[in-house]
């Protein structure tokens, strides 16, 4: 069936921008730092103000971007920010804040080469900051891997709906390959804003002083003064993390029907793998690929699912090692698992790729 969707070509980072718009996003707070900045930057040029009533606003700082987004949120508004990885850093307090509290949020991650500054080049380095919670305390954000700019600009609805389904902060963890790159886009359809009723039938724990005279305020402080109550709001926490876990594991597969070597990526780099496995395919080689969409919860269920026919594993990242651990412990160390990884900002070939996945599959041990 032909579809009928506006279709566009674009960036990344302005396919975020889009969306946001459509999706009925309230506000908007962030900074620029490349190679993220086109976001802010097209949300100046669209004016959603004028149109939606849409608040889009540059912070003086990535610190004053995510507590605008604990304002914001508490009010059961959709809001949103973005940034790359140094940026995204500064904002753990305000996550682990917004986390403890229950405020939904979506926070767009276009990472770059790191460590500290880094480099403008993609990087794939913040998953460990993503997944296991970078701030202080035990919590979880659920995190979304897009690989696409139509993944981009689909990603964008997707994470307000989690975010409001489990109270939660959301991230898109993109990368500057994908945030950078243009591709042919279809873009959400419109969507308006709620009406400050429709906040009110939806957010009924939100404090924005709607229908006060005939309920208690709302106030969200993550200051606990009593452990055991402290305890008891983190056990509430955890139940919630494990509905996630087992409602929420997204992936997809390519030519993983009778796999015995199997790549395992995210993002840009899985977009490597999956030409790997077509150029090991041709070659008689039984490749596959598991692409992670969710990097947490992590897409355990349909790992195992086609691990019965696998004889060893390839993850591939731009980082030093930082999925393989989610890997390892999905698969119960059952099979052997390898990395293969580039740093600092270089993207990995296809041609690299295949020559790290003939290693594995030749190697005898």
């Amino acid at each position: 069936m032909e579809d009928k969707r506006e279709c566009y070509l674009m960036k990344g980072n302005e396919a975020i921008a889009h969306a946001a718009i459509r999706c009925g996003c309230d506000g908007y707070f962030g900074y620029p730092i490349t190679p993220q900045s086109e976001v802010l930057e097209t949300l100046s040029a669209l004016k959603p103000w004028e149109t939606t009533g849409m608040v889009v606003l540059q912070a003086e700082s990535e610190v004053a971007a995510i507590n605008m987004l604990y304002g914001g949120g508490a009010t059961g508004k959709r809001v949103m920010t973005s940034s790359s990885s140094p940026g995204v850093a500064l904002m753990q307090e305000g996550i682990s804040y917004m986390a403890a509290v229950e405020i939904p949020a979506v926070i767009v991650n276009v990472q770059r080469g790191g460590p500290g500054l880094g480099t403008i080049q993609p990087g794939q380095a913040d998953y460990l900051q993503a997944t296991v919670g970078g701030g202080n305390g035990d919590y979880n954000t659920l995190v979304l891997a897009p690989a696409s700019v139509q993944d981009m600009a689909d990603f964008v609805d997707l994470a307000f709906q989690l975010a409001f389904k489990y109270r939660n902060p959301t991230i898109i963890l993109s990368d500057g390959v994908i945030g950078q790159m243009m591709e042919q886009v279809f873009l959400p359809p419109v969507k308006p804003r709620r009406t400050e009723e429709q906040i009110w039938e939806e957010c009924p724990w939100a404090a924005n002083g709607h229908r006060l005279k005939q309920r208690k305020p709302n106030i969200f402080s993550s200051l606990e003064m009593e452990a055991v109550s402290m305890e008891q709001r983190n056990i509430k926490l955890q139940e919630k993390y494990e509905l996630m876990r087992q409602t929420e594991q997204r992936s997809s597969t390519f030519m993983c029907d009778d796999v015995e070597y199997l790549f395992v990526a995210f993002g840009s780099v899985s977009r490597c793998a999956e030409e790997a496995v077509t150029i090991l395919r041709q070659e008689g080689h039984k490749v596959g690929l598991l692409r992670a969409i969710t990097l947490w919860p992590y897409p355990e269920k349909e790992l195992n699912r086609i691990l019965p026919t696998i004889k060893k594993i390839l993850v591939c990242e731009m980082n030093s090692g930082q999925m393989i651990n989610d890997v390892k412990l999905a698969v119960n160390c059952q099979r052997p698992v390898y990395h293969f990884g580039r740093m600092g900002g270089v993207v990995p070939s296809p041609d690299e790729l295949v020559d790290a996945m003939k290693g594995i599959i030749f190697d005898k041990n």
